[in-house]
């Protein structure tokens, strides 16, 4: 598909977050505004400390920002109960990071489910969404293999077809290469093309890597808590 950067899809306005720690102030975002159109691929450059996290954080509804309005899809998640963020962030949000956070005492098949049954579907449905989401990411033969039969890539894979159990319209992406070797780490960003253009997903990307951050649409870089176009 074609991105239309023309139609915000999230819009962001600005963004404040500190941090107390040990009695000081830290001010990580420092009124961070920013637009993604519908269905662009927008990576968040820059070094460690510069506060990327921190905003995925906020954008995806874990974090609460001190000031600021985050709009998504046209709702103002900065206005709701942490209830109905929560309720939000399950039907319209997913998420892939860098340690993939896969539960070590289920299989694959099993992990992709888990969203899906805390949102509220039945068992048997949601493990057949997750078999169609792990074939569609190449773990056919996998679907009853535990983390620790999987390489990374293949773990990675897993936690993406977890992150698309419940049809997201955003996807927010953590360093989602950064433990993976650049032949792997590749084919994980094809495979978020390929997400893009079938689901019309707005995906963000927070990475450290220029060649990593080149495959997006669009980077933004962040330092000392503020952004800049790159």
């Amino acid at each position: 598909m074609n991105p239309d950067l023309n139609t915000p899809f999230l819009e962001l306005d600005g963004i404040r977050k500190s941090f107390r720690i040990n009695g000081h102030v830290l001010h990580v975002l420092k009124g961070i505004s920013l637009r993604a159109g519908f269905g662009e691929w927008l990576a968040l450059a820059g070094a460690s400390g510069s506060g990327k996290t921190t905003l995925l954080d906020i954008i995806g509804t874990i974090s609460v920002p001190d000031a600021g309005k985050v709009v998504i899809g046209g709702t103002d998640t900065s206005s709701l109960s942490r209830r109905a963020q929560a309720a939000f962030r399950r039907k319209n949000i997913g998420f892939v990071f860098q340690a993939y956070h896969i539960l070590p005492e289920l299989n694959i098949l099993e992990n992709a489910a888990l969203p899906m049954q805390f949102a509220g579907m039945k068992r048997k449905d949601a493990m057949a969404r997750a078999e169609e989401l792990l074939v569609s990411v190449g773990l056919k033969d996998r679907l009853r293999h535990r983390p620790n039969e999987l390489s990374g890539g293949e773990q990675q894979r897993t936690a993406i077809a977890r992150a698309l159990g419940n049809s997201p319209r955003l996807l927010l992406a953590d360093e989602p290469t950064g433990n993976l070797d650049s032949v792997t780490g590749g084919g994980i960003l094809e495979l978020f093309e390929a997400i893009r253009a079938k689901r019309e997903t707005t995906i963000v990307m927070v990475t450290h890597d220029p060649s990593v951050a080149a495959r997006a649409d669009r980077t933004v870089r962040m330092v000392d808590g503020t952004v800049r176009p790159d």
